[in-house]
């Protein structure tokens, strides 16, 4: 078991005052926390997705209301396909008709696509209003939500168009977690073995231990797997964020995996699938440079995340191709993030094709 006191809030520390706190604490708790990040009752609008409010729109608003706020609520359609200009449009509109002002908050009630996609529009609306993110996915209590990354997709590849843009809050209610569809939680797991093996070797050994429990979702790992997931991301964000360095170590998988969400079209994979097909690869490619990744357990865990089976017509040349826009690269040449060993992550360029694309079949399964 790990040794945390999840009650305490996790401190992501920036200059100029602009520090937060992830609260993990029960959604009830909103209101309250959103008074002590410096909110006052009035407008809010509150970004969401269909599924997701039709879960908890009644009880977010409901509790808004009885604090004194007078909350918006817009529903998008789920899926990858909405982080687009269509559905930022969508916001703006929706925003400026309701006449907000610079203290009007933006609340992000939803996983990834929802959180980047309603950070990228608080950023931008009337030059910057604050952002409060409510994560519902895992992949967005450990990851997405965590740090101030925003922004949208666009046809040449994913996340092109954005801002970093950090919230007044974070509130992390695990008990959310419960309502996800299984695929949504067990991909998720990506994202969190992934913070392991950048950077903390005893996270990966527990979650060895714990495989099994956290795959079936067990109320006695999920709070100790979420805590300290997040914090990792909060401890990297904190040192680096503007991704100058250090951050630079949370993209380890990314760039196989946006390469091929792109390559198949978005939403055929989840996000977090894509990642996991991606660490395959780039713990393969880690294992060329490096004698002392014990490869093996890397490829034992990352294999107990479900993928679907990727289609023969996508082959190596298609992915090698759409990593051509990944916005990683730094003077054309692709940056990609590999592993020592566990728990200690480095960046190169100094790969060859032939490396990339024996570490693309071989996470096809097709070597």
């Amino acid at each position: 078991m790990l040794l945390q006191n999840k009650e305490l809030p996790v401190r992501i520390n920036l200059p100029d005052d602009r520090g937060y706190e992830l609260i993990f604490a029960p959604l009830q708790a909103l209101p309250v926390r959103m008074r002590e990040a410096g909110l006052r009752p009035g407008k809010c609008l509150v970004i969401t997705d269909t599924n997701v409010a039709s879960h908890y729109r009644n009880v977010v608003v409901g509790m808004l209301q009885l604090d004194g706020w007078d909350p918006f609520v817009l529903a998008l359609p789920p899926g990858e396909e909405t982080k687009s200009p269509k559905h930022l449009t969508a916001i703006y509109d929706a925003a400026l008709s309701w006449n907000i002002d610079r203290h009007t908050p933006v609340l992000a009630l939803g996983g990834g696509v929802i959180g980047d996609l309603a950070g990228f529009a608080a950023a931008t609306l009337l030059r910057g209003v604050p952002m409060v993110h409510i994560p519902t996915s895992l992949i967005s209590q450990v990851d997405s939500a965590i740090g101030g990354k925003t922004g949208i997709n666009h046809s040449e590849g994913k996340n092109l168009i954005g801002a970093f843009y950090q919230p007044k809050l974070v509130l992390i209610d695990t008990k959310l977690l419960y309502t996800l569809p299984r695929r949504e939680w067990t991909s998720g797991l990506a994202e969190v073995v992934k913070h392991a093996l950048i950077g903390d070797e005893a996270f990966f050994a527990w979650i060895e231990s714990e495989m099994r429990q956290i795959v079936a979702r067990d109320p006695r790992v999920v709070g100790d797997l979420v805590y300290r997931a997040a914090s990792i991301k909060a401890e990297v964000v904190s040192e680096d964020e503007l991704e100058q360095g250090k951050r630079a170590f949370l993209n380890f998988g990314h760039t196989f995996g946006h390469a091929l969400e792109k390559a198949l079209g978005y939403g055929v994979l989840t996000h977090g699938e894509a990642v996991a097909i991606g660490m395959k690869a780039a713990a393969f490619m880690s294992r060329r440079f490096s004698r002392k990744l014990d490869h093996s357990r890397v490829q034992a865990i990352l294999n107990l995340i479900p993928t679907p089976p990727i289609p023969a017509q996508i082959g190596v040349t298609d992915i090698r191709k759409a990593m051509a826009t990944d916005k990683k690269k730094v003077s054309e040449r692709l940056h990609f993030v590999l592993l020592k060993r566990i728990g200690e992550a480095y960046v190169t360029d100094d790969v060859t094709l032939a490396d990339v694309e024996a570490a693309i079949s071989f996470s096809l399964g097709r070597n």
